[in-house]
């Protein structure tokens, strides 16, 4: 790992450690770590783990996805598939500025920060290899980890809408990651299938 790579995810690490919400980590006790800290923390993880030798773009473009989300919360958007909508598209936008920042401050130039922002914004998603790996990465680590939480409360009906939206924005061999590595009770798993 290069000097100026570290020295981008500990800033990233740095900013989203100033996140509110805390969040238990793996069944530990107490308080639990910064949500936002942890996210990117098991997307670095999630990422080495199925694409070990990824670009340095992309190691930073799995870290810094969510940094300081909880700035822009959704609940300062409309309600409905609109405000969710340009929520999303601000967030994309927002990530990569910050990150860009960071990445500028460490000495990377603009073509670097350009490739990085693209990725957060989800250029080129299905056309261009490291984007959809991001997606697939950013899929894995929702299934592994928020997923549950998520479906508590709501409709079965919801959620499978939901998973059946993650599987139609993956790539063919994360869904067969997802198959090979999860046991989704149907219909969920067959939201995933060829």
């Amino acid at each position: 790992m290069t000097d100026r790579l570290e020295t981008v995810l500990a800033a990233i690490d740095a900013a989203n450690s100033a996140d509110p919400t805390l969040e238990p980590e793996d069944g530990a006790a107490g308080p639990g770590r910064p949500a936002a800290l942890l996210y990117g923390q098991r997307m670095s993880a999630e990422l080495a783990r199925i694409a070990p030798d990824a670009s340095e773009h992309l190691r930073i473009a799995a870290r810094g996805q969510h940094v300081e989300r909880w700035t822009s919360p959704r609940s300062s958007y409309p309600e409905g598939r609109a405000g969710y909508l340009a929520w999303r598209k601000d967030l994309g936008a927002f990530h990569a500025e910050r990150v860009g920042q960071i990445m500028a401050e460490a000495g990377y130039g603009a073509e670097d920060t350009a490739r990085v922002g693209a990725m957060l914004r989800k250029e080129g998603i299905k056309r261009d290899p490291e984007v959809q790996m991001l997606e697939d990465v950013i899929a894995l680590v929702f299934l592994r980890w928020y997923l549950a939480g998520f479906a508590e409360g709501r409709a079965s009906e919801e959620v499978l809408r939901i998973a059946a939206k993650t599987a139609r924005k993956m790539s063919a061999e994360g869904r067969a990651r997802v198959r090979a590595e999860f046991a989704l009770p149907e219909p969920f798993a067959g939201a995933f299938a060829d």
